[in-house]
């Protein structure tokens, strides 16, 4: 058995999955599980389906906060799971789809994700063993016997730096677990020979060495610098570079020091001659995009400041609009650009949403943003965006609509929940209907008195000043 992606499934799966997040997107929860389900008895590969079908679960339950109320316990409990894992002994193909019965009724039940982890190994699906675990790393992070063997399972695979973060949070449940300690510092000295690409032949006193500069670059970025010491690490970093240009770890340090400084462009340079001198790390072109974005924000931003500065230069007024143009038509290329290497990622397609919005090209974005949906992990980003689209165009009652399914995905009160409220608040604003705005921002200034200008909304509202 094999993990496969959404374009290997068969064609009568792929429309059974299309239709389950078509579903899910309509709440039509209840329902997506049942396609979902389906889908994973003849596709259990299909790791994309699982992921859902827990979130799905997960929403059907009431989200986490009830498993903490004691609310979820509907599964079969643990003599269910024991007759699950004794067929599994015999049969693990047959164990899958009763495990997702489970996990259905229970989706962070520690003792069903763990079989599952385990039943996953048998059939050689590692990665839907790691989100098995993963799932408790997220919802049940107390469970650090189960964290443990997450931490053991990654550093097996030969992925020290994912295990380091686990270990990482097993620290944070119980600060005195030693093997979790240990396990920690074993794995980070791990990555940094993996990093380095050290061979077989480095010395161990070279190892000693470089781990203990590694261990003080940590500490000193743990402790924090002042500009004057960066500046000398700098310049000591400078002298090690010039004397070998193609030293990637040099260049590295180099790198990370003027982005310290926040002197971006430099940055910019050294990551991007990292990422030509790594042979195509990914983490390195990514964190080169990033400096040259900050780079290119750090050119607006003084143009706006010198525009402030002096309002009357039609010289700079111009030359400003002249570089915001510029900058949202690079951006809509380097988004179109990742979407031609990678068509079906939604995650891109929201990317490329988000640019022709601010570009101002509304109806470019609609279709974009709408394929971003699928992605259940940005569904209420993406759901947000698509509201204030929908907004600029002046479709009014489409916008709402993309507003209040976001609020259905939504339980606690965090930073995404109050932007889909005040947005929805506005638009009802704007439509004249008072009553639904004041709802809208009453629910923000009942949890956050400081939110923009609730305050002034909710308190005009009742004649107060």
């Amino acid at each position: 058995m094999a993990e496969i992606s959404e374009n290997e499934l068969p064609a009568n799966l792929k429309a059974l999955w299309l239709k389950a997040l078509t579903s899910v997107q309509l709440n039509n929860t209840e329902y997506a599980v049942s396609l979902l389900q389906a889908v994973l008895k003849d596709a259990p590969g299909f790791l994309d389906a699982r992921k859902v079908l827990r979130k799905c679960a997960i929403q059907l339950r009431g989200g986490v906060e009830n498993k903490k109320k004691g609310i979820f316990g509907m599964s079969g409990g643990g003599m269910a799971i024991m007759k699950i894992a004794s067929q599994a002994k015999k049969d693990p193909d047959s164990a899958l789809p009763l495990i997702e019965k489970e996990l259905e009724k229970d989706p962070t039940n520690d003792q069903a994700n763990d079989l599952l982890f385990d039943v996953a190994l048998k059939l050689d699906l590692p990665q839907t063993a790691a989100f098995a675990l993963e799932t408790i790393r997220k919802y049940a992070p107390e469970n650090t016997k189960l964290l443990h063997k997450l931490a053991e399972f990654y550093l097996s695979n030969n992925d020290p730096n994912k295990a380091v973060d686990v270990y990482n949070d097993i620290i944070k449940q119980t600060p005195t677990d030693s093997a979790a300690i240990k396990g920690s510092k074993d794995c980070s000295a791990r990555a940094s020979m993996q990093k380095q690409r050290w061979d077989e032949n480095t010395s161990m006193r070279d190892l000693l060495r470089n781990a203990a500069e590694n261990e003080e670059l940590e500490a000193a970025t743990r402790t924090g610098l002042t500009r004057e010491q960066l500046e000398a690490r700098r310049d000591k970093a400078i002298e090690k570079y010039n004397a070998d240009t193609n030293n990637l770890a040099a260049v590295k340090d180099l790198a990370n020091i003027y982005e310290q400084l926040e002197d971006w462009s430099n940055a910019h340079s050294f990551f991007h001659w990292a990422h030509t001198l790594s042979n195509g790390d990914i983490a390195l072109a990514n964190k080169a995009g990033l400096m040259r974005d900050r780079a290119l924000e750090f050119e607006l931003k003084s143009l706006e400041q010198a525009v402030a500065a002096d309002p009357e230069n039609l010289e700079l007024q111009n030359q400003l609009a002249g570089r915001r143009a510029a900058r949202l038509a690079e951006q809509v290329k380097e988004a179109q650009q990742r979407i031609e290497q990678n068509p079906t990622d939604p995650q891109l397609r929201f990317e490329l949403g988000q640019a022709l919005y601010r570009s101002g090209d509304y109806t470019g974005a609609i279709p974009h943003l709408q394929q971003a949906t699928r992605n259940p992990h940005i569904r209420t980003k993406v759901l947000l965006m698509l509201g204030r689209t929908f907004r600029a165009k002046n479709m009014y009652d489409l916008a709402i609509k993309q507003l209040s399914d976001a609020l259905s995905d939504l339980h606690g009160m965090d930073g995404i929940k109050k932007e889909v409220l005040y947005e929805k608040g506005q638009i009802h604003h704007e439509m004249g209907d008072k009553a639904a705005a004041l709802e809208s921002f009453k629910q923000i200034y009942e949890v956050d008195y400081g939110y923009r200008d609730v305050a002034q909304r909710v308190e005009s509202s009742y004649g107060n000043s």
